[in-house]
């Protein structure tokens, strides 16, 4: 398949990358260490269209198609996965708004996320539902024209800086399917009862926000239902490949970004009276990283490809979210190995990306589950 990018999504994807080495690479130290959420960076990027660059033009988004996006998505991750992180995931949650919320909500909740003046989370994880999602126990009883939700979520992107966050919970405690009564609610995060707890020392992406969430008799009117009732593990379902193919672009930039400062560093650092990219054993790391990179673009943009069309290809997201995360895990690996013992301090970004690229093979779908998707892919059962 021919991935040939046209000349304004080399532009966007030039200029995703000028921002990201001139803004977010210089700051990402910093956040790093202390763990803060980059308000500064965020303005600098609202007039680029780099906060959540796939909203539709008709809500103030930039407009760009899935693939374009998911170049922007590589790109500041390129630059810092916690920096990226937080600049990519404002719109966390609002593609459930966007394909299955009503006119009203779309007007009201999107446009403000579009010009970066709002943020929002999707909140599913609890602290014993992870990969389980029909396991979770928050629930959401009505009561007249409003439903009261009580229970808890975990690990919460944007949970403490989000101005509204989509909970899914359980609102049917004996659904005919397992994976049945569940509905998703837009939550304002300044409704009483709604209580976020930042999450810190987070082993990577530090300078993006997570959070434990608590509701205790949180009211929310039945108008801020996304979708229908009940339905909401199947709404979810939609979204995963798009999700999983977003997380593959996140390693690739991290990957990208670990192996330039290996090569970057390979030829600057001197030993035995010459640069060590001279040495055999150095460049044969340089060309097996390469060569992962590469086969690794090649199927997150494949994906990317096949959602932009209007496809739904969960083998192909699983395939390029597994193979891409283990490739910027293994990347950065040896782009440490490569800068030897100075790459065991904090004064080398390969230490950063390192600790960063962990978290790729948990979200969205560990390892695992990306090879039970594949696995059931092949045998038809998908």
């Amino acid at each position: 398949m021919d991935f040939e990018l046209t000349s304004e999504q080399k532009l966007i994807k030039k200029t995703a990358r000028s921002f990201a080495e001139e803004v977010i690479r210089p700051k990402a130290k910093e956040y790093d260490e202390n763990c803060t959420y980059p308000y500064d960076v965020i303005e600098e990027a609202k007039n680029l269209d780099l906060i959540a660059p796939g909203i539709p033009t008709e809500y103030g988004g930039g407009g760009l198609d899935f693939l374009t996006a998911m170049l922007v998505i590589e790109e500041m991750f390129w630059g810092d996965p916690g920096i990226g992180q937080s600049l990519t995931a404002r719109g966390f949650g609002l593609d459930i708004i966007l394909r299955y919320g009503t006119e009203e909500q779309k007007q009201k909740y999107i446009p403000p996320v579009a010009k970066g003046d709002w943020c929002c989370g999707s909140a599913i994880t609890e602290p014993e539902a992870g990969s389980d999602v029909a396991s979770m126990k928050t629930r959401a009883e009505r009561d007249g024209d409003d439903f009261v939700i009580n229970g808890s979520k975990m690990f919460i992107t944007n949970g403490t800086v989000a101005d509204f966050i989509i909970v899914f919970t359980r609102t049917d405690t004996n659904p005919p399917e397992r994976h049945g009564g569940i509905t998703a609610f837009i939550v304002e995060t300044d409704r009483e009862g709604f209580t976020a707890e930042a999450m810190h020392n987070k082993m990577g992406i530090r300078a993006s926000d997570l959070a434990a969430l608590t509701f205790e008799n949180m009211r929310v009117p039945a108008e801020n239902i996304v979708g229908q009732e009940g339905m909401a593990f199947y709404h979810l379902m939609t979204f995963f490949a798009s999700g999983r193919t977003a997380v593959a672009a996140q390693a690739l930039g991290l990957a990208q970004g670990a192996f330039d400062e290996a090569f970057k560093y390979a030829q600057e650092r001197q030993q035995f009276g010459r640069p060590i990219v001279d040495f055999q054993a150095v460049q044969f790391k340089l060309a097996d990283m390469a060569t992962e990179i590469e086969a690794a673009r090649g199927l997150v943009y494949r994906a990317a490809s096949e959602i932009t069309k209007g496809g739904n290809p969960a083998r192909e997201a699983s395939m390029a979210k597994l193979f891409a995360s283990r490739v910027g895990r293994e990347v950065a690996n040896e782009a440490l190995q490569i800068h030897g013992g100075y790459g065991f301090i904090k004064e080398y970004h390969v230490e950063r990306f390192y600790r960063d690229a962990k978290i790729m093979e948990l979200y969205e779908g560990t390892s695992e589950i990306q090879r039970i998707i594949i696995a059931r892919s092949l045998l038809g059962k998908i």
